[in-house]
C-alpha cells in the first residue's frame, strides 16, 4: 500500500474520534457554567481536543489528496 494511503487511512478516524470528544467535552463545561460548577478544565481540555481533531482531519485530507493524485498519474501512465 502508499504511505499517504495508510496516512489517511489512520489520521482521519482518529481526527473524527477527537472532533467529536471535543465537542462533548464543550458541551459538558457548558452544563457545567450553567450549573455553577467548575467548568474551565474541562473546557479547554475540549476546545484542545477538538482543534487537534481538526489538524489530524485536515492531514488525512491532504494525505488522500496525494494519494488519488498519484492513482491519477499511475491510470494515465504517467509514473
Amino acid at each position: 500500500m502508499n504511505d499517504d494511503y495508510n496516512t489517511w487511512n489512520q489520521l482521519a478516524p482518529l481526527g473524527l474520534l477527537l472532533v467529536g470528544l471535543g465537542l462533548s467535552l464543550v458541551g459538558n463545561a457548558t452544563l457545567a457554567k450553567g450549573r455553577g460548577k467548575p467548568w474551565v478544565l474541562q473546557g479547554t481540555l475540549g476546545l484542545i481536543c477538538f482543534n487537534a481533531g481538526l489538524a489530524l482531519f485536515g492531514e488525512s485530507v491532504k494525505a488522500r489528496a496525494h494519494y488519488e493524485a498519484e492513482l491519477r498519474r499511475r491510470t494515465h501512465g504517467q509514473a
